[in-house]
C-alpha cells in the first residue's frame, strides 16, 4: 500500500506500446494523409466521410489492442493507494480495460481528458441518441435535430470539456500529491505540464517515463528514458512493497 496522494497523466506513447499509432510520425499516418489534417472541426464539415471513416478503422484498431504491462501496473497502483487520479490523454480504452488481480481504474479515478473515441455525439446539439445502432457505410445522424454525429472526441482547436477539467481542478484543490508520474506523452499541451508542476507542490516527486527528452523533462525530479511497459511496473513494484 502506497500512503499517499498519486497523480497519474498518460500520453499517446503508452498506447503505442499496445499497437495503436501516435499522432506524430510517419507510423500515424493513414492512407497519407496527417492524423493533425483530420482530427479538425474543418475536416469534418469538409468530407465527414472521410473523417468517420478513419474513425471506424481507428476503433476497429484499438478494439483488436490489449493492454500491456504499463498499463496493468497503473491499475495495480490505482488500487493500491489512499487517493489516485488518472489523467489520460488517450481516447482509447485501454486504460479501463486493464484488470490486475481482479482490480480496474474505477470511473471516479480516470479523467479522458481528450474525450472518448468509442462514444458519439451530435455536431450541433450534443444529443448522443442515434438515428440508427450501426451505421456502417453510413452517416450516423441524430434523432433530435437530424445533423451529422460525431465522434466524442476532442479535436484540434477545440476547448477541453470544462466538466473534466473541473475534476482535475478539484482533485488538485484537495491537497498536494506525493507522487506524479507523467508517461509516454510529449507534454505539449501546457495545461499537462501545469497539472504536474502543480500537482507535486514543494514536496512532491515528479517521475518522467519517456524515452525521449520532453517539454516536462525540465520539471521531473526524476527521468526514466525507457518505454513505459518495460519501467513502470518495476517503479510500482518498489513503491507498493
Amino acid at each position: 500500500m502506497f500512503d499517499g496522494r498519486v497523480l497519474v497523466i498518460t500520453g499517446a506513447g503508452i498506447s503505442a506500446e499496445s499497437g495503436i499509432p501516435t499522432f506524430r510520425g510517419k507510423e500515424g499516418y493513414w492512407r497519407n494523409l496527417n492524423p493533425a489534417d483530420l482530427a479538425t472541426p474543418e475536416a469534418f464539415a469538409r468530407d465527414p466521410n472521410l473523417v468517420w471513416e478513419w474513425y471506424r478503422e481507428r476503433r476497429a484498431r484499438i478494439r483488436a489492442a490489449q493492454p500491456n504491462a504499463a498499463h496493468l501496473a497503473i491499475t495495480r497502483l490505482a488500487a493500491n493507494c489512499r487517493d489516485f487520479l488518472l489523467v489520460t490523454q488517450n481516447v482509447d480504452d485501454l486504460h479501463t480495460r486493464a484488470e490486475c488481480d481482479g482490480c480496474r481504474v474505477s470511473t471516479a479515478q480516470i479523467v479522458h481528458i481528450h474525450g472518448d473515441i468509442f462514444s458519439t455525439h451530435c455536431s450541433n446539439c450534443d444529443s448522443k441518441e442515434l438515428s440508427q445502432k450501426e451505421f456502417d457505410g453510413q452517416l450516423p445522424v441524430c434523432v433530435q435535430c437530424h445533423s451529422l454525429m460525431r465522434p466524442g472526441v476532442v479535436w484540434f482547436g477545440e476547448q477541453l470539456d470544462l466538466r473534466k477539467v473541473e475534476r482535475v481542478e478539484k482533485f488538485l484543490a484537495a491537497g498536494g500529491c506525493d507522487l506524479v508520474l507523467v508517461i509516454g506523452t510529449t507534454a505539449t499541451f501546457g495545461y499537462i505540464i501545469d497539472w504536474a508542476v502543480r500537482a507535486a507542490n514543494e514536496n512532491g516527486r515528479i517521475i518522467e517515463i519517456n524515452p525521449a527528452e520532453t517539454s516536462l523533462s525540465p520539471f521531473a525530479t526524476e527521468l526514466l528514458r525507457q518505454p513505459a511497459a518495460a519501467a513502470l511496473p518495476n517503479v510500482i513494484d518498489v513503491l507498493l512493497k
